[in-house]
C-alpha cells in the first residue's frame, strides 16, 4: 500500500508539473475551470452552508486580523467570492469600513448575505451587494481602499489577470487582502481518489483541483504589480466521522470539482473504494479521518510615493563582513 502511494504522489507531480507548464504557456487560451459549474455549486453551497463554519470563521478572523497592523483606514471595501458570510460576521469594525461592497458570482449566495445583513454586527456599515464575476470586476478604476477575497480566487481561470484588476480598482495606496487554499490542502483526498482509481479504473484522471503552490504567491501579488507584497501560509486540520462528511462539508463551502477537464460523475465503486482507501490509510484511533487544508494569506498595496522603497544596490554603508564578525565576537 505504501509503494503505491509513493507511485500516486509521484503521477500526482508529474501531472501537476506539466499542467503548470502548460497553462503558463497557453495562459491566454487556456481554461481550467468551467466557471458556470462553479456558479451553481455555490447556488447549491447558499442552501447547504452551515450557519457558523469553524474552518471559514478562522479563516476570514486570520485575514482581516492583518487590518489591525496597518495604521489607516479604509472607508470603501470591497469582499468578493469565497466565504462572504464569514467576512461579514468577522468584520466587527475593523480597517474602518464604512461602505462594504459584497459580490459573488451566484445570485444565490447574494440573497443569503442580504437576508442574513440583519443579524450581524455592522450596523454603522453601509453594505450593499452585486452578483458579478471576480474575472470582470464591474468596478471603476481607483474607486476602493481595500479589496478583499477570502477563499475564493483559486478558482479564477486568469488568477493574474483577477489580481490586476483589483489592483487597479484600488486607490492608491489601497490595500489588496486574500485567501486561497494553496497546493497541499486535501492531500489524504488526492492520494485516496488516486489508488481508487487506478484499482478500479487502471488510470486516473484529475479531480481535484491544480492549486497554487506558496513559492507562487509572491511571484503572483508582484506579477499583478503589487508593492510592499507578503505571503504566510497556515495549514488546518480537520477531522470528520467518514469520507461523506467530508465530502458533504466541501459541498456546503461550494469547492467541489469544477474542472474542464474531468468526466462528470465519479464512478460508485470508485467513489466507494476512495473512501475505503482513505479510512485505511488516514483514520485516526478514534476512527475520524483528518483533512488537510493549506491557506496561503496574501497582501499587497497599491503603489504611492508615501510608501518605502528598497534602497539601491549597492547603498549599504555596513558589510555583512562586518556584521559577522560583530556576533562572531558576541558568541
Amino acid at each position: 500500500m505504501r509503494a503505491c502511494a509513493n507511485l500516486c504522489r509521484r503521477n500526482l507531480c508529474r501531472l501537476w508539473r506539466s499542467s503548470r507548464q502548460y497553462c503558463t504557456e497557453n495562459s491566454s487560451k487556456v481554461k481550467i475551470f468551467d466557471r458556470n459549474l462553479k456558479r451553481k455549486q455555490r447556488d447549491r453551497a447558499a442552501w447547504l452552508m452551515r450557519p457558523n463554519d469553524s474552518l471559514l470563521d478562522t479563516v476570514a478572523e486570520n485575514l482581516l486580523d492583518r487590518l489591525e497592523d496597518c495604521k489607516r483606514t479604509f472607508p470603501t471595501a470591497l469582499c468578493m467570492g469565497g466565504s462572504l458570510q464569514a467576512i461579514m460576521r468577522s468584520i466587527r469594525g475593523r480597517g474602518g469600513i464604512e461602505k462594504l461592497i459584497m459580490m459573488d458570482a451566484s445570485y444565490d449566495m447574494v440573497k443569503l448575505c442580504k437576508e442574513a445583513e440583519h443579524d450581524l454586527p455592522n450596523k454603522n456599515v453601509e453594505t450593499s451587494f452585486i452578483v458579478a464575476d471576480e474575472e470582470f470586476l464591474p468596478l471603476n478604476e481607483c474607486s476602493l481602499d481595500l479589496v478583499i477575497s477570502s477563499l475564493g480566487l483559486h478558482w479564477t481561470n486568469d488568477l493574474p489577470g483577477a489580481m490586476i484588476q483589483s489592483r487597479l480598482a484600488l486607490k492608491p495606496d489601497g490595500l489588496f487582502l486574500a485567501a486561497i487554499l494553496g497546493g497541499e490542502t486535501l492531500k489524504e483526498l488526492r492520494i485516496a481518489c488516486t489508488i481508487a482509481q487506478m484499482e478500479r479504473e487502471g488510470g486516473i484522471s484529475p479531480r481535484l483541483s491544480p492549486l497554487a503552490q506558496v513559492r507562487d504567491a509572491g511571484n503572483l501579488l508582484t506579477r499583478a504589480g503589487f508593492t510592499l507584497p507578503g505571503v504566510d501560509i497556515d495549514e488546518y486540520t480537520v477531522r470528520y466521522d467518514s469520507a461523506l462528511e467530508l465530502i458533504e462539508h466541501l459541498r456546503a463551502m461550494g469547492e467541489t470539482n469544477a474542472l474542464l477537464q474531468s468526466s462528470k460523475i465519479l464512478k460508485r465503486e470508485t467513489a466507494l473504494a476512495t473512501a475505503a482507501v482513505y479510512e485505511s490509510m488516514f483514520a485516526a484511533e478514534d476512527g475520524t479521518i483528518p483533512a488537510t487544508f493549506q491557506v496561503i494569506y496574501m497582501t499587497g498595496w497599491r503603489e504611492h510615493p508615501s510608501q518605502q522603497k528598497a534602497k539601491a544596490r549597492g547603498s549599504a554603508t555596513i558589510s555583512f563582513k562586518d556584521v559577522q564578525k560583530q556576533f562572531g565576537e558576541g558568541s
